[in-house]
């Protein structure tokens, strides 16, 4: 698995996909944060822009292999352990990039209240919660699910919102939290939520990769 996760990061690395959701994300919190605000709900708004981000990079990881390519490593390492490697990937960089930006703004926020370990757990967790969600949307968005790159993208842009507003999600259920502890002043970590993602995120990858190992 580790030479999966080396030769699909190579991938995404030199095929500069990966400008595109970053620049993204630098965008929402460049525009929607401003420094002195009160820190959870910056944290909030940090987590919710990293689901479209994470879904967006799984996508592209799903498909920046060209399907000669894509045989060849299904053949040497199987099917499902190549479709497993690609939804890794495309899932810990958003973490990564979600987890400096939790640290910036909390450290960038108005505190009052609240401890900067307390903001910056609760933040991290909601911002893991989102991205796993995220994770999972990318994943049921794109192959084997979906081929066309039109209904790819819509269902992508629809699961993403939905994500965000739907009631049972653990996005929104991170999101709640930090709002809330925003108006009470009480940094309460989404452990509930962060966990809900990781399981949705585990079912949807052994789903995933059970379709590739069985319709590709």
């Amino acid at each position: 698995m580790t030479a999966l996760l080396r030769y699909q990061s190579g991938l995404l690395l030199r095929s500069q996909r990966w400008l595109a959701p970053l620049l993204l994300y630098a965008a929402f919190i460049g525009v929607g944060i401003q420094a002195g605000e009160p820190v959870l709900g910056a944290l909030g708004f940090t987590a919710a822009a990293l689901l479209p981000v994470s879904a967006w990079s799984v996508r592209i990881c799903l498909t920046q292999e060209p399907p000669a390519a894509r045989g060849v490593v299904a053949a040497a390492a199987g099917r499902s352990r190549a479709h497993l490697a690609a939804l890794l990937t495309g899932t810990v960089w958003p973490v990564l990039v979600g987890t400096v930006a939790v640290l910036v703004v909390t450290a960038i926020g108005d505190r009052r209240g609240v401890t900067v370990l307390a903001a910056a757990t609760a933040g991290l967790l909601a911002a893991l919660a989102c991205a796993l969600t995220g994770a999972a949307v990318g994943a049921l968005a794109s192959r084997p699910f979906l081929q066309a790159p039109g209904w790819s993208l819509a269902a992508l842009v629809l699961g993403s919102l939905l994500a965000l507003v739907a009631t049972g999600s653990p996005a929104k259920h991170a999101m709640t939290a930090l709002v809330t502890g925003a108006r009470t002043a009480t940094a309460e970590p989404p452990w509930l939520a962060c966990g809900g993602a990781l399981l949705l995120a585990a079912a949807t990858a052994a789903l995933a990769c059970r379709a590739t190992a069985r319709l590709e």
